[in-house]
């Protein structure tokens, strides 16, 4: 299985896959969702209690906080889908490995733990709508003069990625007349932007986030223009799973997901846990 992130990492927006580079998209807002968008009223009253399964050791989607409670985006999301549905909601933590087999056994109904939509994971489960995608941004210098992203704009400009990556190959085929140097590591890659030795880094927006907001960076570097979200390289995002053929209540949460939005609480939760712009 593959998680929705390289190393804690997503922007949080329906996903819709496109075939060009989607820096330019607009990032949709919760008030785009009209009550007519929502589409026909599933019938629910079949469903009770909603047993979502998660990951407990993926910080800000899934963890323990320091009261020992479960949290996080995935959990509070959760909750707010059972509170759309008024049903009971049960969440409990379960090894990564043991995630689709608790839905295939139907030991649990939904999977919360960003599981990543993959040729591989389709075969095993079904998925939601897409909620959230992992975008990738590029990170300069503060003090940098550099703020139009466009591959016009960078070329020559040293542009660090971590090598191997699908964020290498993006830049390979996008940003060709760009000087491209490549790093083992991401400490490795950030400290070269740090030092000057790039110009710019390319990389998944959330890891970046919380490495410009902490110790490590402090405060040398902030992000420059939108998000790529280009699913041919940075995949088609993150759903709730479900069981295969569980149409029935795939149908309902996708429901639930689209009130959530509607309502404005999608948006809260991206405000309390992402405290950087990453689309």
């Amino acid at each position: 299985m593959q998680r929705g992130l390289a190393a804690a990492a997503f922007a949080l927006w329906m996903v819709m896959p496109g075939s060009v580079p989607a820096q330019d998209a607009p990032a949709p807002l919760s008030s785009q969702w009209r009550e007519e968008a929502l589409g026909p009223k599933p019938d629910w009253s079949w469903l009770v209690v909603l047993r979502f399964v998660t990951e407990s050791d993926y910080p800000p989607f899934n963890y323990y906080d320091e009261d020992g409670s479960l949290t996080g985006f995935n959990i509070d999301l959760a909750r707010a889908i059972c509170a759309e549905l008024g049903v009971t909601c049960e969440i409990n933590p379960a090894e990564w490995d043991s995630l689709v087999k608790s839905v295939q056994a139907e030991e649990a109904d939904a999977i919360m733990a960003s599981l990543a939509i993959t040729p591989k994971t389709i075969q095993q489960v079904d998925f939601t709508d897409g909620y959230y995608a992992t975008p990738a941004k590029f990170v300069t210098q503060t003090a940098s003069p550099i703020t139009d992203v466009t591959p016009e704009a960078l070329e020559g400009i040293k542009i660090g990625v971590a090598k191997d990556t699908a964020h290498e190959r993006y830049l390979r085929d996008f940003f060709s007349k760009s000087q491209i140097v490549t790093f083992e590591t991401d400490d490795a890659l950030r400290s070269a932007l740090k030092s000057g030795e790039v110009q710019a880094m390319f990389g998944d927006a959330i890891s970046m986030m919380f490495w410009i907001n902490g110790q490590d960076a402090a405060g040398c570097c902030q992000f420059r223009g939108r998000g790529f979200l280009e699913s041919r390289y940075f995949g088609e995002g993150v759903g709730i799973a479900v069981a295969k053929s569980n149409i029935r209540l795939k149908e309902v949460l996708n429901y639930a997901l689209a009130r959530v939005r509607a309502s404005g609480r999608f948006e809260e939760l991206l405000l309390r846990y992402f405290p950087l712009a990453i689309y």
